[in-house]
């Protein structure tokens, strides 16, 4: 056997420890195929392997960093897996054959992270500043931002919101009745084809960059509308953040605000038929939404929901459509 082809045995025959940072399970696993399941379609995904079990569990753990002065965040905002990686093989990965990707190296993971919640822009004021690097261009990234989501609000006979506003349940008022600092919590809905047969529906929560709590996943049930996506968004928030801490739900489903604060005590009053004489959709996620918030209201933690314009370039709303985006197609 010759030398070169005893490497290639040897190399073969390496255990390697795949590290997940973030992803829906974090951990250290022993093959592809499970990192794949725990970081495919995960907005922000960090994942890594490793010839070390030591190496994998540090770099899970945040204790990677032999040399933080000199290293280096790619942020990548467009390509087959958006987020924020460290070495640069792992994001020339995400935005090789990426459909317009976009990427960026910086100086500290923070700046990464802005870049990737914002879809890849880069504020004036941090260019002035010159923390970004200038030779790292705009290009490739991780997961494909898909355009042409589709929506169909319903409405009932009370005026929309034309701006940003909140509205609170209950008689909680003032800036966060409950324990600690309010939780600002993005929540939203996409149904590719919405309307229509065979449509697909996904449910996007976003708390934070990489963030455990973040939720991207598939519409349950046989009805994928883009309003039961939106209200699942807003029960699925309710459902993982502390009961007894205030939340402020940010969305921009004018629909779901107005199903839990303005329209919930006529329906009930009309035995859930609306003015127009047919039955209220969604019920079950309706009454399951309102449940959580009396339940929050009896241990003194305020629920306020504050419908903000979508695709206005907003970093959250922006981050829990990506999740939603992915969760649709992940059904596919």
């Amino acid at each position: 056997m010759s030398s070169g082809s005893k490497k290639r045995k040897l190399g073969e025959d390496v255990q390697k420890f795949y590290a997940v940072k973030a992803g829906r399970t974090p951990g250290v696993y022993l093959s592809w195929k499970e990192c794949q399941e725990r970081t495919s379609g995960y907005a922000g995904a960090i994942y890594k392997s490793f010839v070390s079990r030591k190496e994998a569990d540090d770099f899970v753990a945040g204790r990677n960093q032999s040399n933080p002065g000199q290293e280096k965040f790619y942020g990548v905002a467009v390509g087959h897996r958006p987020g924020v990686y460290t070495e640069w093989p792992e994001a020339q990965r995400q935005i090789d054959g990426a459909k317009n990707p976009k990427y960026k190296k910086f100086e500290t993971r923070r700046e990464a992270e802005e870049f990737v919640m914002s879809g890849g822009k880069v504020s004036a004021e941090k260019k002035e500043k010159g923390n970004v690097k200038a030779d790292a261009e705009v290009g490739g990234g991780v997961l494909e931002v898909v355009d042409g989501r589709e929506r169909f609000e319903v409405e009932e006979d009370v005026e929309q919101p034309s701006s940003k506003r909140s509205r609170t349940s209950g008689s909680a008022e003032g800036k966060g009745k409950g324990k600690g600092k309010m939780l600002r919590i993005y929540t939203d809905g996409s149904a590719l084809g919405n309307g229509r047969t065979g449509a697909v529906a996904g449910v996007g929560v976003f708390f934070g960059v990489n963030d455990k709590r973040n939720v991207s996943e598939s519409l349950d049930g046989d009805v994928q509308t883009n309003n039961r996506a939106e209200l699942t968004g807003v029960l699925r928030a309710l459902q993982i953040a502390p009961k007894e801490r205030g939340v402020e739900i940010i969305t921009d489903s004018n629909y779901s605000i107005n199903c839990v604060t303005v329209w919930y005590d006529s329906w009930v009053r009309r035995n859930w038929i609306k003015s127009d004489k047919k039955a209220v959709e969604n019920q079950d996620l309706i009454k399951g939404i309102k449940a959580l918030m009396e339940e929050r209201d009896e241990l003194g933690a305020e629920t306020k929901f504050t419908w903000i314009k979508g695709h206005n370039d907003d970093p959250g709303n922006t981050a829990a459509d990506r999740l939603a985006v992915a969760g649709a197609h992940a059904s596919r």
